[in-house]
């Protein structure tokens, strides 16, 4: 299923938000900076992945029509969906 990439902006946004944090945690690393700051940045990043994931599959389930193919797809996409519960 192809989605418009208009409909994906808040995913994207945050992707390149969270594309951001791994370079800065990479950065982290290298300059030995504190477990505790370090843990802050991996989290963020995970929930902004996470919520990426959601937004993504969200709207693609929302934009599944009620026809055999459709419930097929949306199948897949709820599967998908609790994969990353």
């Amino acid at each position: 299923m192809q989605i418009d990439p208009a409909d994906l902006k808040k995913a994207r946004d945050r992707l390149v938000r969270a594309q951001g944090q791994i370079g800065g945690i990479v950065k982290m690393l290298d300059e030995g900076r504190d477990c505790n700051d370090l843990l802050t940045q991996i989290s963020a990043a995970s929930t902004a992945l996470t919520r990426a994931g959601f937004t993504i599959i969200s709207t693609g389930m929302s934009q599944c029509t009620d026809d055999e193919a459709g419930m097929k797809q949306r199948e897949k996409l709820e599967k998908a969906f609790l994969s990353l519960a």
